[in-house]
């Protein structure tokens, strides 16, 4: 048989993964309850064994039983025991194998967090569902930002990035094409719903380090990275376009190492018709080109499905080794199915391979796997084996346990917030804005001035009116008073006495008047009174009559 992942019995020999060949990618395929999640544990225990790390979505936590040894009691021990016994496996034993937990979340598993500069405008824009003017302006937000030193690292940075450009938008529609503000708009709307989905929680910093999914255990075990992917299913972009995500960057990390003796991981992707669900051809076609060429960077990609067809054929023919539990031949499509899975296999004239495909017992399954030599084998009706550890989800307080416990330690727990783009477009924004308001506060307090001086002069020019209007009353006031004083009797009376007394009949009046008043007998004075009142009428009668 050679070293490789021991598989089943089937065709009266051990069917077994060839460890050069694994590298060459895989399918695992079948209904709903037809033995699936026991085959890819069986396989993961082999590949950990012979020092091969991998990772592994776990959709429904069954997986999670990997960290911990089956159980010697129970229905399953009976069932396991006598499959061993039937396929000639005499080393059979329960056995854990060492894992890590992780979660996008943080609640199962260490945080698995990279940052929006290495998830890209691609993936972001297959995560965001956006279109081709979107995804474009998209871009150019990468490109500005890599251009100033603006580092992009959560949702934060991105929607402040975004700001920045709505912003600039008319000087970056000059330089790099549209930029319009309703593009930026549904950008930032389609962030919000990422929020809601938790997607905040996957983008931050520390990023995962490649290198700590590819190590081996103080036995020389490769250790089982185990996601936990059952919160993660309720947001089927965000879990496809992480291990899109993560796919990439093995790619771009590792180096070319061609077909090496053994893998250096090996990748498995449950319910991976969600990673081709509604996909742009943009992103097919990187998905492909992955497939493709991950392989001479070591790392062997394994696809679990349900339906053979659910994988496109640009992917699916570079999956080499195929094991094929049960399908179903209800409907049309499912016809189809069996007839594609039917024709892929390498052909055996001993196995009907589209009337047993619907034949298959629960841990049976079509297997075809790639030879030494590099031809697949012809396809065997087989006997998977038993696990060796436990089938089924650990509990909650073991699931604990094993976290605290695990080589990876409080690495990634606590977040990292250092500066990047939100902050420093923050400061820049806060020192325009102090700028503008201190240039508003010096041209506010000159409009202050010149108010206050124009106030001061309306009230001048206001108090010398009315002190021009106050002498003028006054004045006014002054001559209707020497005119009312002229008019009167007695101010008439005044006047002609004085023009009389100026006159030569108002002397000898005044002479008369001396004498008769100034005279010393009483006689004189008597006749002198009786000529005054004389003197006095014929004045008053003159002053009558100039009147």
């Amino acid at each position: 048989m050679g070293e490789g992942i021991y598989i089943g019995f089937g065709g009266g020999k051990p069917q077994a993964l060839d460890l050069k060949r694994a590298n060459r990618h895989g399918l695992i395929a079948g209904a709903t309850g037809t033995g699936k999640t026991v085959t890819v544990q069986g396989i993961i225990e082999g590949f950990s064994r012979a020092g091969v790390p991998c990772f592994v979505a776990d959709v429904k936590g069954d997986l999670s039983g990997l960290a911990l040894a089956g159980s010697p009691q129970g229905k399953a021990h009976d069932i396991f025991a006598a499959r061993a016994k039937e396929i000639g496996q005499d080393d059979w034993a329960y056995a854990d194998t060492p894992v890590q937990f992780w979660d996008l979340f943080g609640e199962q598993g260490h945080p698995i967090r990279t940052t929006i500069s290495e998830m890209g405008p691609l993936l972001l824009s297959r995560l965001m569902d956006l279109n081709e003017v979107q995804e474009g302006v998209l871009t150019i937000a990468f490109h500005v930002a890599d251009k100033e030193g603006l580092l992009l690292i959560d949702l934060d940075d991105l929607q402040a990035m975004l700001g920045e450009c709505a912003h600039r938008a008319d000087e970056l529609t000059t330089t790099y094409g549209n930029v319009s503000k309703q593009s930026i708009g549904a950008i930032q709307r389609s962030l919000l719903q990422l929020r809601t989905q938790g997607a905040e929680h996957f983008f931050g910093e520390p990023a995962l380090e490649i290198d700590d999914f590819l190590t081996l255990d103080d036995k020389g075990r490769g250790i089982v990275n185990i996601l936990a992917a059952d919160k993660l299913m309720q947001s089927p972009k965000l879990y496809s376009t992480f291990l899109l995500w993560l796919m990439s960057e093995l790619f771009e990390q590792l180096p070319e190492v061609g077909d090496p003796d053994k893998p250096k991981l090996c990748f498995f992707f449950d319910e991976a018709h969600l990673l081709f669900d509604d996909v742009p051809k943009a992103v097919e076609e990187k998905i492909e080109q992955v497939v493709r060429l991950i392989r001479s960077k070591g790392v062997g990609v394994y696809f679990i499905t349900q339906n053979p067809i659910d994988i496109p054929d640009t992917v699916a023919g570079q999956l080499n080794n195929r094991i094929q539990h049960k399908l179903n031949a209800f409907t049309p499509r499912d016809q189809a199915a069996v007839k594609a899975a039917a024709d892929t296999f390498r052909a055996n004239p001993g196995v009907d391979v589209a009337t047993v495909i619907t034949e298959l017992k629960i841990g049976e399954a079509l297997v075809s796997l790639l030879q030494p030599d590099g031809s697949p084998t012809p396809v065997e009706q087989t006997l998977i084996k038993a696990p060796s550890s436990r089938v089924g989800p650990v509990t909650p307080v073991e699931r604990g346990v094993l976290i605290q416990t695990d080589a990876i330690g409080a690495k990634y727990d606590s977040p990292v917030d250092r500066e990047s783009a939100e902050e420093i477009l923050t400061a820049k924004t806060a020192q325009a804005t102090a700028a503008a308001a201190a240039a508003q506060a010096s041209t506010d307090a000159e409009k202050q001035v010149a108010a206050q001086a124009k106030a001061d002069a309306i009230a001048a020019k206001e108090a010398a009116r009315q002190q021009a209007t106050a002498l003028k009353e006054a004045d006014r006031e002054q001559r209707d008073a020497a005119r009312a004083s002229a008019n009167s009797p007695w101010s008439k009376i005044a006047t002609s006495a004085t023009r009389a007394a100026g006159s030569s009949i108002g002397r000898q009046v005044a002479n008369e008047l001396g004498r008769q008043v100034f005279g010393s007998s009483s006689r004189g004075r008597s006749s002198g009174g009786g000529m005054v009142g004389s003197v006095l009428r014929g004045v008053l009668g003159g002053l009558l009559r100039g009147r």
